[in-house]
C-alpha cells in the first residue's frame, strides 16, 4: 500500500526544505562559523554541501519513492528486491529511531525559544545587562516545570499538524509557516542592514581567512553540512514515499539544499551585523541566542519587535523540523502496527515528551548525573547524531550506491548512464561515506 502523495511538486519543496532548515540553521550554524573563522569556514561548508549532503539527499529521496513506504519497509522492501537481504531493513529502523529521538530533545530546546517569545513582546531586554540576561537564562535552564511545560506545548503544536496528515495537517503547516519564515528572516536582516554594523558583518561571514582552516574545521563543517540537510532522520526517505513520479529528484534535492543553505546565510546576515554594532562576541557558542543578541535587541530601536519577531522565527524554523521528525514514527506505526495515525501520534507525541523529560532534567535536577562523563541529554544527542545518524547515512550511501541497481537508480533520478549519472555515483559511493566515516570516526575516538 502506497501513502497519499503531495498535492504538488511546490508544496514538496516548502515540506522538504521546512523539514531541512531548523534550529540548526538559525541557532548553531551562525555560532559554529562565529567559532570557527568565519568565512573560510563557510566556503568549505558550501562545498561539503555539494558533495556530501546533496548525493545522500538524493539517495534518500529516490529509495523512498522507489518502495513508497515507511523507512523500515522501503529498506526491506529494496534490499530483498535488488537480492541484498532483508537485514538491511535495520538501516531504516536506525533512521526512525534517530528521528523520534532526536525530537524528544529538540522539543524541549525549541521550548526555549517558545518562552523568550512573550519575554521579547514585553520588552524585557531593554536596558538589561549581559549578567543580567545570563541570570534570566541559567534561571529558565534551571526551572524544570517551567522547561517541561514550554516542551509540552511545543509537543503538542507537532502532534496535531502530524496527527492530521500529510495534505491536510502537513502541507497546510508548511505553506503557512515557510513563507512566514522567510519574510521574518528578510525583515530582520533589512533591521539588521539598518541597525547594525553590515559591512563588518558580511566581512566576518563571507571573507575566508583560511589560516583558521585545520582538519578540525574541516569535519565541522562537514557535519554541519550532513545534518543540516536532514538526511538519515528517516526524514527525506519518508518524505520521498509521498513524491509523485513525475517530480525530478536531482532537481528538488538542489532545490531544497541551495534553500537551506541560503536560510543559514541569511541567518548570519541577520545575527552578525548586530553583534558587531555592539561589540558582543560572535564566537559566544550556544549562548548567542539567548544572551548576546537579546542583549543587542534591548539596546536597539524597535528592539522589543524585532526580538519578538526574531524569536518567532525561531519556533517556526523548529516546528517545520519537529512534524518531519515525528512523521517517520507515526507513519512507521500505522504501516507495520496497523495504528491509526490519530492514535499512533497521540501516543507516540506522550512518549516522546515523556522521554524528553530527560532532557529537561539535564539541565538541573539530574545536572550531576553524568555517565561516561556526560549529561543524559548529551549522552542522548550523541547516541543520535554521532552514532545512528552518522551510521545510516554512511549506510544509506552505500546501499544506493551498491546495491541498487543502476537501471533502479537512473530510472528514479531520470538520468542516463552519462557524466551527471557517473558524478552522483562516485560521490555517493565514494566520497560521501568516506567523509561521514571521519565525522564518526573522529566523535568516537
Amino acid at each position: 500500500m502506497r501513502h497519499e502523495t503531495w498535492s504538488s511538486q511546490w508544496t514538496f519543496i516548502m515540506a522538504a526544505v521546512g523539514a531541512a532548515v531548523g534550529l540548526g540553521n538559525i541557532w548553531k550554524f551562525p555560532y559554529m562559523a562565529g567559532m570557527n573563522g568565519g568565512g573560510a569556514f563557510v566556503l568549505v561548508y558550501l562545498v561539503c554541501v555539494v558533495v556530501v549532503a546533496v548525493p545522500i539527499l538524493t539517495a534518500e529521496l529516490l529509495l523512498g519513492r522507489r518502495a513508497g513506504r515507511n523507512p523500515v519497509a522501503t529498506m526491506r522492501t529494496l534490499a530483498i528486491a535488488e537480492g541484498a537481504g532483508p537485514r538491511w531493513a535495520v538501516v531504516g529502523g536506525m533512521g526512525v529511531a534517530a528521528g523520534y529521538l532526536i525530537l524528544t530533545y529538540y522539543s524541549v530546546i525549541a521550548g526555549w525559544a517558545m518562552a523568550y517569545v512573550p519575554r521579547a513582546l514585553a520588552g524585557a531586554f531593554a536596558g538589561a545587562t549581559a549578567p543580567e540576561l545570563q541570570a534570566a537564562f541559567d534561571d529558565l535552564l534551571a526551572d524544570p516545570v517551567r522547561l517541561a511545560a514550554w516542551h509540552a506545548v511545543f509537543m503538542v503544536l507537532t502532534v496535531w499538524i502530524v496527527a492530521r496528515g500529510v495534505r491536510a495537517g502537513i502541507e497546510r503547516a508548511v505553506i503557512v509557516l515557510m513563507p512566514a519564515l522567510f519574510v521574518m528572516l528578510l525583515l530582520l536582516v533589512g533591521y539588521a542592514a539598518v541597525e547594525g554594523s553590515l559591512v563588518a558583518g558580511l566581512q566576518f561571514l563571507l571573507r575566508p581567512d583560511f589560516s583558521r582552516l585545520d582538519g578540525g574545521v574541516v569535519l565541522l563543517a562537514i557535519g554541519q553540512a550532513f545534518f543540516s540537510i536532514g538526511v538519515a532522520m528517516a526524514i527525506m526517505m519518508t518524505y520521498g514515499a509521498y513524491l509523485p513520479r513525475d517530480t525530478s529528484i536531482p532537481r528538488v534535492a538542489f532545490l531544497v539544499a541551495g534553500a537551506d543553505t541560503l536560510v543559514s546565510l541569511l541567518a548570519g546576515c541577520a545575527i552578525f551585523p548586530i553583534v558587531f554594532a555592539h561589540g558582543l562576541d560572535p564566537a559566544e557558542g550556544p549562548g548567542l541566542l539567548f544572551v548576546t543578541l537579546p542583549l543587542a535587541f534591548g539596546a536597539m530601536p524597535a528592539g522589543a519587535v524585532f526580538g519578538t519577531i526574531f524569536f518567532v522565527l525561531l519556533v517556526c524554523a523548529a516546528l517545520t523540523s519537529s512534524i518531519a521528525l515525528f512523521e517517520g514514527a507515526v507513519v512507521w506505526a500505522e504501516e507495520q502496527h496497523g495504528v491509526r495515525r490519530v492514535p499512533a501520534a497521540i501516543a507516540g507525541g506522550i512518549v516522546a515528551w515523556v522521554i524528553g523529560l530527560a532532557t529537561v532534567f539535564s539541565f538541573n535536577v539530574w545536572s550531576e548525573v553524568r555517565p561516561f562523563g556526560v549529561t543524559i541529554f548529551g549522552l542522548i544527542d550523541f547516541a543520535t547524531t554521532n552514532v545512528l545518524v552518522t551510521l545510516g547515512g554512511m549506510l544509506i550511501a552505500l546501499f544506493a550506491g551498491w546495491r541498487v541497481s543502476r537501471y533502479a537508480t537512473a530510472e528514479e533520478l531520470g538520468l542516463v548512464d552519462g557524466p551527471t549519472y557517473r558524478v552522483w555515483l562516485w560521490l555517493v559511493r565514494l566520497v560521501a561515506p568516506m567523509a561521514i566515516a571521519a565525522i564518526f570516526v573522529a566523535s568516537v575516538v
